[in-house]
């Protein structure tokens, strides 16, 4: 039988939490690269909103905080219906950017607040929307946007594949908040874990990480 080519690994383009940055984010998912290597590459790139640094802010860090967008004057609140977000559209545009730059990507990977950036612009390119050509996306800790300014988003099934992956214990972003965010989706594949507002890298979860990513490797009859 001939040799299989070696598959190239598939790119994800991935997008942190809010108060997090990309570098920030590269140095807490060493275990989930280390998952994936020969699989998938993550490419993590900065949202284009600094904050003010916080307490909890690395001093040392050369690297403000950011975030994706707000739902007060720069402050942000996952639960908050926001009557008047502001900064979306300017993530929106990085996101495109950073796609047309550094592709071609295959998917996306976004954790808490990324992974709501991340559902948002999986509901624009099952719409057909040309700015975002990838095939799937990977939501750690997700959550549709309460603003109602964001509501078309989430009006009618997203129908592109997406791995949702929920923390049991998330004190941040509950378990019951990620998987409404599933259900905006056609056929999500859900995948909890007893953890909480982390993106899990252990045994069972590289597995399940593994088994969704294996539909897109090429030469998987896509």
């Amino acid at each position: 039988a001939p040799v299989m080519a070696e598959a190239r690994p598939l790119r994800l383009l991935a997008l942190h939490g809010y108060r997090q940055s990309a570098r920030r984010f590269r140095q807490r998912t060493g275990a989930l690269r280390k998952a994936l290597r020969g699989r998938a590459e993550l490419l993590a790139i900065d949202a284009p909103h600094p904050l003010p640094a916080g307490a909890e802010d690395d001093p040392d860090g050369d690297d403000p905080p950011r975030g994706w967008w707000f739902s007060g004057p720069g402050t942000f609140e996952a639960g908050e219906a926001a009557a008047a977000p502001a900064g979306l559209e300017e993530s929106l545009e990085a996101v495109a950017a950073a796609l047309a730059e550094h592709g071609p990507f295959d998917g996306l990977l976004g954790f808490s607040q990324g992974a709501a950036l991340a559902a948002m612009v999986c509901a624009l390119r099952a719409r057909g929307d040309p700015r975002f050509p990838v095939a799937f996306a990977v939501l750690v800790a997700g959550f549709a946007s309460r603003a109602p300014a964001h509501g078309h988003f989430y009006r009618e099934p997203i129908a592109l594949p997406t791995l949702h992956v929920v923390g049991d214990t998330d004190a941040v972003i509950a378990a019951p908040v990620s998987r409404e965010l599933a259900r905006c989706f056609v056929e999500p594949v859900v995948l909890a874990h007893p953890g909480g507002h982390f993106i899990p890298a252990a045994a069972e979860q590289k597995k399940a990480y593994l088994q969704f990513l294996e539909r897109f490797l090429p030469g998987q009859g896509q």
